[in-house]
């Protein structure tokens, strides 16, 4: 950003959009609504750090169809992708015959992001990654989830995942692989099971994800501010992350080195070379 103000101050240097390592995926409506003058708001003022801007919980079926184009339109005069979020398990369920009609639809209200997850539903791998294909067949960047926890991408609590069978890392890894063997935009990593709704964080898993499938491939759920420190300080500022919308300046402040925790306080660089 050239016009920033105080650009006499030193921040780390980012990679100008549209960029593929320093990802900050932004949740849209979820626990709160969203309507166009918020969304202008934050766009206006921190748009130039948000890269994916993403409807949860299948919220774009709430709204007049209007309101969800003009929300769209609205990242697109940002340089902000719009990604329709995980709710195409939840169409895979109720309206199975109807899933190609949804992936029609979303390209015909201008999103370019489908996310295809499967955090609730027991499905093979085979109808996953022909989804990946089937979303690219519609012109649209196909965005697959990998969990290591059933039940993962809701609201359990720690008890009733606890309750579920975790799943082998290795799996979600192999199923990670034959994605992008696919052709799928980016690897959505669920934080569930690994540092949310977990009594105690399992960073080896984030470790194993990040190293065998490669870290410029994945994009880490980071539910709080403690979570996207961890993977700030442990991957670097260029770590690709989805964070709240509530979270989004805090999560740049701390990229930029600009400010941050008592552990990554004045710690956080980056080096570009000439």
């Amino acid at each position: 950003m050239t016009d920033r103000a105080f650009d006499f101050l030193h921040i780390n240097e980012r990679e100008s959009k549209p960029r593929d390592q320093g990802i900050t995926e932004m949740r849209g409506p979820y626990y709160d609504p969203m309507g166009p003058r918020e969304l202008k708001d934050i766009l206006e003022t921190m748009g130039e750090y948000v890269d994916i801007y993403k409807f949860s919980g299948g919220s774009f079926a709430l709204m007049p169809e209007d309101v969800v184009e003009e929300l769209i339109s609205i990242c697109h005069d940002h340089d902000v992708e719009v990604s329709t979020g995980g709710y195409i398990e939840n169409v895979l369920l109720r309206d199975n015959d109807k899933v190609e009609r949804y992936i029609e639809e979303a390209g015909n209200l201008g999103f370019d992001i489908v996310e295809i997850s499967s955090g609730f539903i027991a499905i093979d791998v085979d109808d996953m990654v022909g989804l990946t294909e089937l979303v690219q067949e519609h012109g649209l960047k196909a965005k697959p989830e990998i969990n290591v926890q059933f039940g993962a991408g809701g609201a359990s609590s720690v008890e009733e995942l606890e309750s579920e069978a975790a799943i082998d890392p290795a799996s979600a890894i192999r199923e990670a692989e034959r994605h992008l063997e696919a052709g799928a935009y980016k690897i959505m990593v669920e934080s569930e099971g690994i540092t949310e709704r977990v009594r105690e964080w399992r960073t080896d898993v984030a470790f194993e994800i990040a190293n065998e499938v490669g870290i410029e491939n994945c994009v880490f759920e980071a539910a709080d501010p403690p979570v996207f420190e961890w993977y700030i300080k442990n991957f670097g500022p260029d770590v690709n992350l989805f964070v709240d919308n509530s979270q989004i300046v805090e999560l740049e402040c701390m990229r930029s080195g600009l400010w941050g925790k008592k552990t990554s306080w004045g710690r956080v660089v980056s080096y570009k070379g000439e």
